[in-house]
């Protein structure tokens, strides 16, 4: 259950305004509207796009100014809404994968972001084409060698306060610090200061899902003008810059976005979430050599300390011919010790990897073959090589639970044999038909293992609560 941004913020008395009235486009006027933003577009020199909480609703993250905002109900005094899937589950939405693909077609040139979901770099914009202004709830950074490492889970703290982790770089060892500011936070100059540049070099800057009421953040559209840029803004609720905009869409950006997409040619590419674990065998013999103590541990590969979220549960069994009793592991961490008669025969461990809540398939099956003998070989591939060849499988074979091995190490002190998972945890697929443009709702397609998607009730009975972008 995660905390939620906002109520990790200090208080503060003005928040500006909430509860704003949302507007839509008639039909005939959004599609004349989306039509000249794809013209823009494909006219543009130095596209930039400016995101804000509205490009994350439909993924299950609720904003906070609008009609169902967080702050719009703390105002009025009603209860605050719950996620529909856990924080660190949330899948990019249409308007983020679009984005990619602009990226990669060479329109987008620069992407800045007043969210703190992690959804952008998740989708797979490239870093060094994102400012995240107000920061990275699954992000922590070095602050003596710089080092940016992105978690699976959510950091537990906002501030720009120390962390439990330290660097991993040799020499350095630092402890981390998270990346989300307070509201007495500057904004960083390292996403502060290549936000403005590009802001200064575009022609062209949309605006997308954003109340433009934060500042410094919302005054960097208009750095554009002494160029000759203009800002396009899509939005449902008025905002302050609405004057100042060539051209101006009240509506759901997943609609317009998919709209332009269409007019362009390009297509939403699919979204396949890849998370890592690591398996650790260790090994020593009993003081009379007789038996082999041996450990089998399922951990982060952030850390055997680190949480793991996406697995709920671990069974465990055995080759039928060894006489060993199966386990289920199901509290972190996920841990399990036997002692085997020196003598054994190589044997398989079994494991079927059950997930948790927002994993778009229930499970997973891996084997580790068991032989006793830790050889000094180091086996490293081209860990991006492998992650694509595991996305392009799951797209042939569109059922998620594929794994395949990024990494493995021996320790040899104690006796350790360290094996790194990639394994696909969530296929979103989605439909970029625009022909409807009554702003209704767009629905993604989920592919799952035998093509149901899991019950998202929990059996504690809770629900997460809920995380807002909110500056």
């Amino acid at each position: 259950m995660s905390l939620g941004y906002a109520e990790k913020l200090s208080f503060i008395e003005d928040v500006g305004n909430v509860g704003m009235t949302e507007y839509f486009d008639p039909p005939l006027l959004l599609q004349d509207k989306i039509e000249r933003l794809a013209v823009m577009i494909q006219k543009s020199k130095h596209l930039v796009v400016f995101t804000g909480a509205g490009i994350s609703t439909s993924c299950g993250i609720p904003d906070f100014r609008g009609p169902k905002g967080i702050w719009t109900l703390q105002r009025e005094g009603k209860a605050l809404p719950e996620a529909s899937l856990p924080f660190h589950r949330a899948t990019p939405s249409m308007t983020h994968m679009a984005l990619v693909e602009l990226e990669k077609a060479g329109f987008l040139k620069f992407l800045i972001s007043q969210n703190i979901d992690g959804l952008h770099l998740r989708s797979g914009i490239p870093r060094e084409k994102l400012s995240e202004l107000h920061g990275d709830s699954f992000m922590e950074r070095c602050p003596s060698c710089g080092i940016e490492y992105m978690r699976d889970f959510e950091i537990e703290t906002i501030g720009l306060k120390e962390t439990a982790r330290r660097c991993s770089k040799v020499g350095c060892g630092a402890r981390l610090k998270d990346t989300v500011l307070d509201w007495e936070d500057a904004l960083p100059p390292k996403e502060m200061n290549p936000a403005e540049r590009h802001c200064k070099m575009a022609d062209v800057v949309l605006c997308l899902g954003t109340s433009l009421q934060i500042t410094p953040a919302c005054n960097l559209p208009l750095k554009s003008f002494k160029g000759g840029g203009k800002i396009v803004i899509v939005n449902l609720q008025k905002t302050p810059k609405d004057k100042k905009a060539s051209l101006l869409i009240h509506g759901l950006v997943d609609k317009v976005i998919t709209g332009v997409m269409e007019f362009l040619s390009l297509r939403i590419p699919p979204f396949i979430r890849i998370d890592l674990l690591q398996t650790i065998f260790t090994q020593a013999s009993s003081l009379d050599e007789k038996y082999v103590n041996w450990s089998l541990t399922v951990a982060s590969v952030h850390g055997n300390r680190a949480p793991l979220p996406f697995i709920k549960s671990v069974e465990v069994s055995f080759s039928e011919s060894q006489n060993m009793k199966a386990a289920v592991l199901d509290k972190q961490p996920l841990y399990l010790k036997r002692r085997t008669v020196k003598s054994t025969n190589p044997f398989n461990i079994m494991m079927k990897l059950n997930f948790s809540d927002g994993c778009k398939c229930s499970s997973a099956e891996m084997t580790i073959p068991i032989d006793f003998k830790i050889s000094a070989d180091v086996f490293k591939d081209d860990k991006d090589s492998i992650l694509q060849n595991l996305r392009e499988s799951a797209l042939t074979d569109p059922s998620c639970g594929q794994t395949s091995v990024v990494e493995k190490k021996v320790i040899m002190v104690p006796k350790s044999e360290v094996i790194v998972h990639a394994i696909v945890t969530n296929i979103v697929k989605f439909d970029r038909s625009y022909g409807d443009l009554s702003n209704g709702s767009f629905k993604r397609k989920y592919e799952c293992l035998n093509g149901v998607i899991p019950s998202r009730k929990r059996s504690n009975g809770r629900k997460p609560r809920a995380v807002i972008n909110v500056r």
